[in-house]
This record gives structure tokens, sequence and C-alpha cells, in this order.
């Protein structure tokens, strides 16, 4: 079992999953961040610490974003399986959240 980042998170990006996350699970994208599923322990923290409410168990996770599932275990296999997301670099979002629109109300003041 693990936890998915969904849609909410496009262009906001808050990083306080990154935070929290004991285990370093979590990997960032230039529109949002991804959740390896192979390496969550599912402990919900990182649940509790997003403000958006982007992040959901897989088995708690919305239809409307069960795309997600995929969307997230597709972008962190691609970067190879890096051991921890900490210094694992990608210059590209997943095609799919590449291609939605901009989000412009959730943009962060500070980008």
């Amino acid at each position: 079992m693990y936890y998915v980042v969904a849609e909410p998170c496009v262009d906001l990006k808050d990083k306080s999953c990154i935070e929290v996350c004991p285990v370093d699970c979590i990997y960032e994208g230039p529109r949002m961040v991804y959740i390896h599923p192979d390496q969550c322990v599912a402990c919900g923290a990182c649940e509790w610490a997003c403000p958006v409410e982007a992040i959901f168990h897989e088995e708690a996770l919305p239809e409307k974003w069960s795309q997600f599932a995929a969307v997230n275990t597709e972008f962190v296999r691609l970067l190879g399986t890096p051991q921890r997301a900490s210094g694992a670099q990608s210059e590209a979002d997943h095609p799919f959240v590449s291609s939605m629109p901009v989000q412009p109300d959730r943009r962060r003041s500070d980008e």
C-alpha cells in the first residue's frame, strides 16, 4: 500500500510533504511532486502535511483522479529507481501532467 499525489498538486507544489517524509520517497518534477510506490511505507505523514489535500492513500484515491496512481508510478520509474528522492533530478513532469493546462490560480507567489 502507498500514497498517491493527485491533481490538486499541479502548479502548486507546496513541498510540505517532502519535508515530513521519513523515507525520502517524494520526487519533484517542475509542476508537481510524485510518490514512489515501492519506497513509500504508507506512514501518512505526507497526507497530513499537504495543505491542499492532494495526497491520498491508494485505496482512497478519488475516481476523478484515478489516473494519478499510474502517473506517480510511471514518473518515478523513468528516473531509474534511485534509492532516495533527495538529489534525484527531473527536468520534465510525467507527460500527462505536462499536457495539462497551467493552473494560474495555483501558482505560488514565490515562483
